[in-house]
């Protein structure tokens, strides 16, 4: 199958008031793995008139808006209203179907991608017309959970330890978080643990 894995930085934690000022978006085909560097990648800054937010987020994106800010051309910088057009043209480009609306449906990945990312999402001009999401969703911390001693959802940097990275840090940088995503779900691709079993198993 194929999948995108999808991350935002934002100016914070509420979509109805704070904005995205970061998507990446990377695609991954299971059946036809390739090196992480080389999966086609998506990548804007989104420039908004204003920013409004939380002195955290803006701190931890200091650099983000200083590449905002920064005069001259930027292929990679887009206004909040151009961005779902821009990601549907990249979804195209890479053999992704539109419907009879024009619409490209997608499968998403991401670490809380459906409580954090996805209410920002649909703030976007063009979300759900344009492009829009299935409604299951991959997250990897519910193939990193210990059953037994886990009290809630492992966090990224506890995924990417249990995952043994050398490098169990958030980057808090989108296309680098959305690449950490696909590698953490990578060893998930073999066969399920029901096509694993023995084929009398089912019966008992």
């Amino acid at each position: 199958m194929r999948y995108v894995s999808l991350d935002l930085e934002t100016t914070g934690g509420h979509a109805d008031r704070h904005q995205i000022i970061e998507l990446a978006a990377v695609v991954e085909d299971t059946r036809r793995l390739r090196p992480l560097a080389e999966l086609p990648a998506f990548r804007r800054v989104v420039r908004h008139p204003d920013y409004v937010g939380t002195a955290g987020a803006l701190a931890l994106n200091a650099g983000l808006l200083a590449e905002l800010a920064r005069p001259g051309d930027n292929p990679e910088r887009c206004t909040a209203p151009e961005l779902v057009a821009q990601l549907h043209g990249f979804l195209l480009a890479q053999g992704f179907r539109a419907d009879k609306h024009d619409c490209v449906v997608v499968t998403l990945a991401g670490k809380n991608i459906g409580s954090f990312d996805v209410p920002f999402l649909r703030q976007l001009p063009g979300w759900g017309t344009l492009v829009r999401h299935e409604p299951a969703l991959l997250d990897p911390a519910a193939f990193y959970l210990n059953w037994r001693k886990d009290t809630r959802l492992p966090t990224m940097s506890i995924c990417k330890a249990r995952a043994r990275f050398a490098d169990t840090a958030v980057a808090h940088q989108a296309l680098a978080d959305a690449l950490d995503v696909v590698q953490l779900l990578r060893p998930f691709y073999e066969l399920p643990l029901y096509q694993q079993a023995p084929p009398d198993a089912a019966a008992q």
